[in-house]
């Protein structure tokens, strides 16, 4: 739990004074106060706004909207900024699920979607949708498979404008809030590939919504691997991802530590590789410039944004580890380079050094077998010289024996992932 839980700061002071007065506002004092409450939600650091936001006040909100201190209208305009502040503060496990407000919601989505289609409010379905999806989790199947109907169709709409552009970001951002739940291929697979098909060739789409669109995309790979040679040949995900890296490291002010809304973009991609690397079996071509771009975002994130820096290198060992990469495309990629400079930063932590080893452990492995065709096996010997030669000019074998005497320690603190204690596991000979 956070440190600041059970401290008022300035920010959170401000915002409770603001809130205990909204019930005896009349409308237009209300939306006032809603707006004043939203300029300090902006400005609340993340220990703040979990502070604020527990199930208490949303149950506070709920009461007044059953007493008629609170319209519905106000009510969706208030969440509608925490749910988009949610987002850019990166809070994962929220207090709206244990609240009377998220009942409510439930509720009322389930009564709009039994409405006859003439009575039915769809505007008022697509908010509710768009609220729970993004500020809620352990979702009944009966909840998820109306919102996910109707966010789908939010995501669908192809008007060309910046107010529906920011709706469809919404939308999908909202499905990827789904990782984990199994849902109906019937529900969502011909829509969402739409949305990524129309983005390929209208581009369409912010950073952000075509992220999203992704990431739900991938997660039901988890449960359904026929989706593999669709999403690997049809609609070639890791020649997108790389491209979308290639993008956004231009957007980036890697010089700010302040994280912004691209920063966490690029950790939502990096996130989106790990589950890919793991569960996906096919390869293609599009390897190399895919992990060239992971190496792209490391270097530049090295000095000042740690957090994706971290994440880069859990995406390479990854890669070395799990998805049939040839080293020829580890060295290529420079992916290889790159883990031997960032082994030697005089600043690295442990668990970044558990990472690091572990992808060398993993090079030399793969280095190790032996490959029945022998044009592969001169390849497979060309590359152990190659990475040999790179480990010799970084003194790579003098690191990993001064790391030596951390591997026990690490082991135990990190009990996933365990590294080997021969040091010879790490090193390549020919």
């Amino acid at each position: 739990m956070f440190a600041q839980e059970n401290q008022e700061t300035n920010y959170t002071k401000m915002f409770n004074e603001l809130f205990s007065e909204l019930e005896y506002c009349n409308e237009d004092e209300q939306r006032k106060k809603i707006e004043e409450m939203n300029e300090i939600i902006n400005e609340m650091n993340k220990e703040e706004f979990f502070y604020v936001f527990t199930a208490r006040i949303f149950n506070k909100i709920d009461k007044m909207i059953e007493e008629e201190k609170l319209s519905l209208e106000k009510c969706i305009l208030f969440l509608k900024h925490v749910r988009d502040c949610n987002f850019m503060k990166t809070i994962f496990k929220f207090y709206f699920r244990y609240s009377s407000l998220d009942k409510r919601i439930e509720e009322m989505i389930i009564d709009e979607s039994e409405k006859k289609k003439e009575e039915k409010n769809e505007k008022l379905l697509d908010n509710l949708c768009k609220c729970y999806i993004s500020l809620s989790y352990n979702f009944p199947p009966e909840l998820l498979s109306i919102c996910v109907t109707c966010l789908l169709k939010a995501a669908l709409n192809k008007v060309e404008s910046e107010e529906n552009q920011k709706e469809v970001e919404i939308a999908l951002l909202a499905l990827s809030n789904t990782n984990y739940y199994e849902i109906d291929k019937e529900l969502y697979l011909n829509e969402i590939k739409e949305i990524i098909k129309y983005h390929l060739e209208h581009h369409n789409l912010t950073h952000l919504a075509y992220q999203s669109a992704w990431q739900f995309l991938i997660y039901r790979f988890i449960e359904d691997k026929s989706l593999e040679g669709m999403i690997v040949n049809e609609l070639h995900f890791t020649r997108e991802a790389g491209r979308e890296f290639e993008d956004l490291t231009r957007s980036v002010d890697w010089k700010k530590e302040k994280k912004a809304k691209e920063d966490i973009i690029i950790e939502r991609w990096l996130q989106v590789l790990d589950c890919y690397f793991y569960y996906c079996q096919l390869r293609n071509e599009e390897y190399v410039g895919l992990i060239s771009s992971i190496v792209r975002v490391l270097r530049a994130a090295r000095e000042n944004k740690k957090e994706i820096n971290y994440q880069s290198i859990c995406s390479l060992r990854n890669a070395a580890e799990i998805i049939d990469v040839k080293i020829n495309d580890l060295l290529k990629s420079e992916a290889v380079d790159a883990v031997l400079e960032e082994i030697q930063q005089p600043t690295i932590v442990d668990e970044i050094t558990k990472d690091l080893l572990l992808f060398s452990k993993y090079v030399s492995m793969r280095l190790k077998e032996e490959e029945d065709d022998e044009k592969e096996e001169m390849k497979r010997k060309e590359a152990k010289r190659k990475v040999l030669e790179k480990m010799e000019e970084e003194g790579f074998e003098d690191l990993i024996t001064s790391f030596h005497n951390l591997f026990d320690f690490l082991n135990k603190k990190y009990y996933f992932d365990k590294l080997s204690l021969d040091i010879s596991d790490y090193f390549v000979k020919i």
